[in-house]
């Protein structure tokens, strides 16, 4: 029996409360419950931490030493497991080389299809290049100059690894007396010995030869010769000049540029064969901004040159001065009022000199003539002259980055992207939409030879672009930075290639695959993960959405509560069976015995916005959009629809810039209006609220600062003069020195997994034992880092300040939390719950907008109705909210929606219907509008 079930008995992980469980295999199983009832706990920690374990066990210990290999989970024992693989949201490359394309593999396909049946063009004149006869490249050698002095080599190692000692034997041998190497001459007689782990090229001397008219016989031959030891290569390598490279193979017979044979490092962005020359394949520079170097609404004397306003040097100033004098520039103007030609030579400069008189500090003046480079250039050479990291800092400060002035952002050298197929470049390729790119391969036909090598690569390209479809990200572009997408779209990626690999008895376990996606694509997810498990896999998933737990074959509702009221079996079953638990709350909001109530009235603009004008950024079609002010705005949307890049990407970095100086260049716009009528602006996303473990919610939300006082103003902390810092955990004095604060200690088990253990001098407390022996209420200092969030509300109930800050922690459903829980082992929703709570208990000014990027993740039903409250209250307060969000509730909940599409990518970006949802529901054309009609007339 137990083959066709998991079974677990007495799960005590993190605060599973010693539960036993059956779940079916090759079942489609949604674990859900409130936000910390211990769902992951269950999912992740237990059964996938025990079936990595396990698989990782049965290989040899040298090849364990090579993998990350998880701690024995708190379990009497677990039977019926399979090898489990985990699809979370946190395992996206950040990497700026990362790609769409290079995480899913499909680049690696592409790059070997363009290797094989590409049609290489000349890069110059953008002709088709066919082979190069020896006559042809005897040729184009014979018109060099007169008396030109040139080697002719024969490069049988282009960018290898190895020793190569057979090859430098073997060249001995047939009489050839030197070789290049790595760009140095070296003698074939000589010990030449490289290193074998790094990169070498090796060049053969065949010839040295000086240009006449009598040497074409001798010049043949070598060529010949040459051609022949290097398949079908030679270099004419040019004495105090450049090489030349000449192929048998690609050759352009107008320009004479010669291509070597085409290979699949040709087309990779992180080999030095593919990559473009100047951003190294990034795509990308960090380049001296205009715009952030100078203020056009100043004049010249007046600072418009923003680097220099508080410089001491007055050489510069006095050159610009020059220049101004020169071109009839009035330096008290602002400088917008000066013609477009002064303002290119103040920041590119001209091929003319100006001359002006300088006084030094001496005061001794000298007529100086000077050849003005313009600014960029100038904060270019100081930036390269800076040793200090803090003067590089202050430099950087003007810098952005840039699309790549050379390959224009496509990141390969122009050699490889004249490379087609299809008539269209690998670059031009990957820059279309996925769903395009699969109709680009589909209809692509090959022939002839051509065809044969082609179609089991072709195969394999659209199966996998086929599979992103499925799983709802058309929009994307397979050229896209993996680091900017979002938690659920890099979770339904690494779920696509889950199943292009066709792996059968495995236990998948999704963390809320639906993150992100409309209701539109829902059930293309669901299909999915429906076919993961018709092919013979478990598919366990963390999940809160009810079109999911619909398709289920089970539903296991973990709670009651969360917590230490949480981490017990609710209910198992089918959604039926749930509906009818009494106890779980998941089973009475999709009864409807709980539901969140559409709100009885809704409140009006007051007349006042926030008004976007010709947003053309990525895909938006330069969209005027009116935010109001003073309520609550939901924008909407399918997935690649916009939103993040009008609110993130125009706005927030906007209003970011207006009040904070934010140096992030905002979305390509015309202007922003109605910034007068505000006066901060708050962003609470998902990003993590400290890099390290020390870092935690007590520290983040400050409420650990007035805990510290509490115990600094104690009776014997006052007899022994231990201030506020002696309660820190950061710093010498009151914290441990053994663990340097941490409580745990990390234990080094080479090729098994790493062991943290508590300190044996603090036993996890933290702190030294004169700092313990403090206590308020009889609890150390470390004891209520120990304490929930809720434990410690009750704790501090008499001291308003720390308890209005706890409040605010337990009112948008942090309750369970730890007030000294590690910021690393947060959720994405955890971590921007905590910011939400934070700022909260700040005073509210009541012109503030806040901006939140889908805060339902991970919110179950009854955390969606309390974020909602908490929503609602900073509105009340005169507060401008403004949210991106998928979740039917939210939206149904806001004053104003602003729904873009109508579809994703570059069918997206445009303003599909604004309005209250009332009004959103009678628009033909919104998806949104579709899905919220039957739950706003239910």
């Amino acid at each position: 029996m137990t083959q066709e079930k998991i079974v677990i008995k007495g799960a005590r992980e993190h605060n599973l409360q010693d539960i036993d469980v059956e779940i079916p295999r090759d079942k489609l199983v949604v674990l859900t419950g409130l936000s910390g009832s211990g769902k992951s706990s269950l999912a992740f920690d237990t059964i996938y931490a025990e079936g990595q374990r396990r698989y990782v066990e049965s290989l040899s210990a040298y090849a364990r030493q090579f993998l990350g290999q998880m701690e024995k989970p708190k379990v009497e024992y677990i039977e019926g497991l399979s090898p489990s693989i985990s699809i979370d949201q946190k395992t996206t490359s950040k990497n700026p080389r990362s790609t769409v394309g290079t995480v899913t593999e499909i680049y690696d396909y592409l790059r070997l299809l363009y290797a094989r049946v590409g049609i290489p063009h000349c890069p110059e004149c953008g002709q088709e290049i066919s082979s190069q006869t020896v006559q042809e490249i005897v040729d184009q050698v014979m018109e060099l100059e007169e008396r030109t002095k040139f080697q002719i080599l024969a490069p049988v190692v282009r960018g290898r690894k190895g020793e190569h000692q057979d090859i430098l034997k073997s060249m001995q041998q047939e009489g050839y007396v030197r070789v290049k190497i790595d760009g140095t001459v070296r003698d074939l007689a000589g010990d030449i010995r490289l290193n074998k782990n790094k990169k070498h090229t090796i060049e053969v001397v065949v010839d040295r030869l000086i240009m006449k008219d009598d040497i074409k016989s001798r010049l043949t031959d070598s060529l010949e010769t040459a051609l022949g030891l290097a398949d079908g290569l030679v270099i004419i390598d040019l004495i105090d000049g450049e090489d030349l490279l000449f192929s048998e193979q690609f050759a352009c017979p107008d320009c004479g540029v010669s291509l070597e044979e085409l290979s699949p490092r040709m087309f990779s962005f992180n080999s030095p064969y593919g990559a473009c020359s100047v951003c190294d394949g990034l795509g990308n520079k960090r380049e001296f901004d205009p715009d952030l170097i100078l203020d056009e609404e100043r004049s010249l004397n007046d600072g418009a040159i923003i680097p220099w306003r508080r410089s001491r040097s007055r050489f510069q100033p006095q050159v610009v001065s020059a220049v101004a004098d020169k071109y009839g520039v009035d330096k008290d103007q602002p400088l917008g009022e000066a013609d477009d030609e002064f303002i290119d030579v103040l920041l590119y400069g001209d091929d003319s000199s100006v001359t002006f008189p300088y006084t030094n500090r001496r005061g001794k003046t000298k007529i100086h003539e000077i050849k003005f480079k313009g600014l960029l250039a100038i904060l270019k050479e100081k930036l390269k002259s800076k040793n200090s990291n803090r003067a590089q800092k202050k430099l950087e400060k003007y810098m952005t980055i840039l699309p790549c002035p050379n390959c224009e952002g496509e990141r390969l050298n122009r050699a490889s992207l004249a490379v087609t197929v299809g008539d269209k470049s690998i670059a031009e390729v990957t820059s279309m939409p996925i769903g395009d790119s699969y109709q680009f391969f589909s209809e692509l036909q090959l022939t002839g030879q051509d065809k044969v090598i082609g179609s089991e690569i072709l195969k394999e390209i659209r199966q996998r672009l086929n599979f992103l479809n499925e799983v709802g990200l058309e929009y994307l572009t397979l050229g896209r930075s993996a680091g900017t997408l979002s938690g659920g779209e890099a979770q339904r990626i690494r779920l696509a290639t889950q199943i292009g690999s066709q792996l059968v008895g495995v236990i998948y376990i999704l963390d809320e695959p639906s993150i992100g996606l409309h209701q539109r694509d829902n059930q293309r997810l669901i299909n999915t993960l429906q076919e993961l498990r018709d092919v013979g896999n478990t598919v366990l998933v963390v999940e809160h959405d009810e079109d999911t737990m619909k398709a289920a074959d089970q539903i296991i509702d973990i709670g009651p509560g969360a917590g230490r009221h949480g981490g017990k079996i609710v209910a198992q079953g089918k959604i039926e069976e749930i509906k009818q638990e009494e106890e779980s709350l998941t089973g009475q909001y999709l009864s409807g015995k709980k539901k969140i109530e559409v709100p009885a009235e809704r409140t009006k603009p007051s007349g006042d916005y926030l008004e976007i004008k010709g947003a053309r950024e990525h895909n938006l079609k330069d969209i005027d959009v009116e935010i109001p002010l003073g309520i609550f705005t939901c924008i909407t949307g399918v997935s690649g629809s916009g939103k993040s890049t009008l609110i993130d990407k125009t706005l927030k970095r906007s209003l970011m810039q207006e009040f904070y100086d934010s140096k992030l260049k905002p979305g390509d716009h015309d202007q922003i209006q109605g910034l007068e009528k505000i006066d901060k602006v708050v962003s609470i996303d998902q990003s993590p609220i400290g890099k390290t473990p020390r870092s935690n919610p007590a520290t983040y939300t400050k409420v650990f600062d007035y805990i510290r006082d509490v115990f600094a103003k104690t009776p014997l902390a006052q007899e022994r003069g231990y201030k506020k810092g002696r309660f820190s955990f950061n710093v010498k004095g009151g914290r441990c020195e053994s663990c340097g604060g941490q409580g745990i200690v990390q234990i080094e088990m080479h090729f098994l997994a790493d062991v943290y253990v508590p300190c044996e001098v603090c036993d996890g407390a933290r702190y030294n034992r004169e700092t313990l022996e403090v206590k308020y209420k009889d609890k150390t200092i470390a004891d209520v880092l120990d304490m929930t969030v809720e434990e410690a509300v009750e704790f501090f109930e008499n001291i308003p300040k720390i308890k209005r800050r706890l409040q605010t922690l337990y009112d948008v459903g942090l309750g369970y939390m730890k007030l000294g829980q590690p910021s690393t082992t947060l959720s994405g929703g955890e971590a921007q719950r905590v910011k939400l709570a934070s700022e909260l208990s700040k005073r509210s000014t009541g012109s503030t907008v806040y901006i939140l990027d889908e805060p339902t993740t991970g919110l179950h039903f009854e955390d969606v109705n309390k974020l909602l409250s908490v929503l609602q209250r900073l509105k009340e307060g005169g507060n401008t909210i403004i949210v991106i969000e998928h979740n039917l509730d939210v939206i149904k909940s806001a004053d104003h929606i602003i729904d873009l599409g109508p579809e994703g990518g570059d069918k997206g970006g445009a303003v599909v219907a604004t309005g209250t949802p009332e009004k959103i529901v009678k628009v033909e054309g919104s998806y949104t509008g579709q899905f919220l009609e039957e739950i706003i007339n239910n």
